[in-house]
């Protein structure tokens, strides 16, 4: 275990990647898939003794003690990895091109979780490896947030930190002092049993409802990582049943805050979940936009026909919940009351909903993508307060350091990261025009890319946007902004800081 700490996080990521491949392999030996198998089988094999030659050829050599570098293998590992975990899927489906699948799991790794083929094209195996790296990638994200974008005040926790973004939190002098490698073991330790834990239960609870158990673990993998990914039965992202409905409905609750789950990272003052103001403003906006549909819903069906009954309305607000929430945690899963509500009100396409709920996002360090509810509660505090200053100019605002540290210095980071965020979204959508797309097609493709949330370019454009008709350079496009959507503009800008190549 010693020698594993000190191995680069790269290369800890690539074997791990390699080894994961024997759990397909071993499904599909038992449903005698053997093509699949020996295709699964032999690239994790393979990978497997590169990667151990690799570890021993670097053995003796000091552990990197660089959290920059760190980040930086982290986005090498977005990068490069989906190109050996696409060696199997390639090899395994035999009527695609290696760059989609490339493209195909760069969206998987990233728990964006859009896709370029048909459900029914894939096996079930196959399906199961999509869910698994996506699992996988969601608890990277989670392991990285609190031993490498913590320390350097990145993926949110610049709003609440005293350290500037790319730089250690001055208030954290025991994080500091640990080195990189130990940070990781310590997160890994802590979380891998949590994230293991919640994924068995949900799986259970699924299989329990009737679900198959590929179909059932599938599922439960999508919903912890937060990757939207479904199997072979149904439309994409389409969940049928109540029950099973409420089941992912509850863990989706784990992606509005840390607090839920883990307390080693703390992005705000306070410590109880109740407190948070994350999880609370995530319960408001799951609240206010259902009821604020259920009207306009209402309000059609009432000018449509009168003879509809309460059942319906409740079947309707149950559907707008359910959306809400997944795709406010950059999920994606849709109601099977979704349509019916829509056809029921006589609402079209609420596209603009679903990106705008897509690019709010979900808590800070969690497997959610998008601005993140802590950014956006900075700003509302700010908001608020130069509010009351115009009412009364004279007034003192709040006491309490956290709360003047989240209104001034917050408020302005997280302005920074939402024109930085702007300007990703402006930029990719001119990228996407410019390589043949529609302005609807463009704008869907990039912000389902940059808030990792797949499924938008099924549910929010009229006509689903079909990702295997993209020329070459634009999925290669999807692929860098489904990266740069997952690692965060603000810290590649933290990258290119003259500092880190100085060292």
């Amino acid at each position: 275990m010693r020698a594993l700490r000190q191995l680069p996080l790269f290369l800890l990521l690539a074997g791990g990647g390699a080894l994961s491949m024997l759990v397909p392999a071993v499904v599909a030996l038992g449903r005698e898939e053997f093509h699949i198998a020996r295709s699964f089988f032999y690239a994790g094999l393979l990978g497997t003794l590169i990667v151990a030659l690799i570890a021993v050829a670097r053995a003796g050599r000091p552990p990197e003690r660089d959290s920059a570098r760190q980040l930086l293998a982290l986005l090498a590992a977005f990068v490069v990895l989906p190109a050996g975990l696409a060696v199997p899927f390639h090899e395994a489906l035999r009527t695609t091109s290696f760059l989609n699948a490339y493209v195909e799991m760069v969206s998987c790794l990233t728990t964006t979780g859009a896709t370029l083929f048909a459900p029914e094209r894939l096996s079930p195996e196959l399906h199961l490896w999509r869910a698994q790296v996506g699992w996988m990638g969601g608890f990277v994200i989670w392991t990285a947030a609190a031993a490498i974008l913590a320390p350097l005040s990145l993926g949110g926790f610049e709003v609440t930190a005293s350290g500037e973004p790319g730089r250690a939190d001055a208030r954290q002098p025991a994080m500091a002092a640990a080195t990189p490698q130990m940070r990781l073991a310590r997160a890994a330790r802590r979380l891998a049993p949590v994230y293991g834990a919640l994924t068995l239960v949900l799986w259970l609870f699924l299989m329990a409802l009737g679900e198959a158990p590929i179909a059932a673990a599938i599922l439960a993998m999508s919903t912890i990582s937060t990757s939207g990914i479904t199997g072979e039965a149904g439309d994409i992202g389409v969940i049928s049943g109540f029950w099973t409905e409420a089941a992912i409905f509850a863990f989706l609750l784990f992606a509005l805050s840390r607090l839920t789950f883990s307390s080693d990272t703390l992005t705000t003052a306070r410590t109880r979940l109740t407190q948070d103001p994350e999880f609370r403003l995530g319960l408001i906006l799951v609240v206010a936009v259902p009821v604020v549909l259920l009207v306009r819903h209402w309000a059609g069906a009432y000018e449509v026909a009168r003879d509809q009954d309460l059942t319906q309305a409740l079947q309707a607000h149950w559907g707008a919940s359910f959306t809400v929430l997944s795709f406010l945690t950059t999920t994606g899963f849709v109601s099977s009351n979704w349509e019916e509500a829509q056809v029921w009100s006589g609402l079209g396409t609420p596209g603009l909903i679903l990106m705008g709920l897509a690019i709010i996002g979900g808590g800070v360090a969690t497997t959610a993508g998008g601005v993140k509810l802590l950014r956006i509660y900075a700003l509302y505090l700010h908001g608020l307060r130069e509010m009351e200053k115009l009412v009364h100019p004279s007034s003192v605002g709040r006491a309490g350091g956290f709360s003047r540290r989240l209104r001034r210095q917050g408020a302005f980071i997280a302005f920074v990261f939402f024109m930085l965020f702007a300007l990703s979204l402006t930029l990719t959508s001119l990228a996407f025009a410019a390589l043949g797309s529609g302005f609807e097609e463009a704008m869907v493709l990039a912000v389902a890319a940059l808030t990792t949330t797949g499924p938008l370019i099924v549910w929010a454009p009229e006509t689903p946007i079909a990702l295997i008709e993209l020329s070459q350079g634009g999925k290669l496009t999807l692929a860098g902004a489904m990266i740069l959507g997952r690692f965060e503009l603000l810290a590649i800008v933290a990258l290119l800081s003259p500092a880190l190549w100085r060292r």
